[in-house]
């Protein structure tokens, strides 16, 4: 018994050791821009969504009420919606670039993350619905340190709804002119 579960700590391990898949061939991103720095997330989710919505970002789903639609499903463009918890207390907003899969999409957002991250804009960041009844109320975030989606279950209220599609890839190019607009560096 002892000598399997040295080898089972060793395969654990090597798997550890082995390389990271690229974050390219793979479709996710793994790095932060290189935009301007001190940037919020509603200010830049605004200018890339075209979602004209103010305060804190726990409180976008409500303020949307009666200006946007609200889903429980993502499309190019929306604004997916934290809910306010103890780890985020303002809440926090990601624009939606594509979907990927049933329960898959990628966001693009700003300041997410700790350190030398905070305030900085995110793209092409893996977003997964870890939800029981697949509606989106409960995700996980890629985590770019580790290469892969983050432990951290979050809140979210759903997501608002752009006045049109937003075609992905004018979204995409878009990220510098939104962050510099956020950013106050027009």
């Amino acid at each position: 018994m002892r000598r399997l579960r040295a080898i089972m700590l060793l395969l654990a391990l090597s798997a550890c050791a082995g390389p990271r898949p690229d974050a390219a061939a793979s479709g996710w991103g793994n790095e932060w821009s290189g935009l301007p720095g001190d940037i919020s997330c509603v200010p830049f989710a605004r200018e890339l969504s075209g979602i004209s919505l103010a305060g804190d970002a726990h409180g976008w789903w409500a303020a949307a009420a009666g200006r946007y639609d609200r889903a429980s499903a993502p499309a190019p463009g929306a604004v997916l919606v934290f809910q306010r918890t103890r780890s985020l207390p303002q809440g926090h907003v990601a624009v939606v670039l594509r979907q990927v899969g049933p329960r898959e999409v990628l966001v693009t957002h700003a300041n997410w993350g700790t350190g030398r991250d905070k305030g900085r804009v995110a793209h092409n960041q893996r977003v997964a619905d870890v939800s029981r009844n697949n509606d989106w109320s409960a995700v996980r975030v890629w985590h770019p340190p580790s290469g892969t989606l983050g432990i951290t279950v979050y809140a979210a209220h759903g997501f608002i709804l752009p006045a049109s599609t937003a075609d992905p890839v004018r979204l995409a190019a878009n990220v510098p002119r939104a962050a510099m607009a956020a950013s106050g560096t027009r």
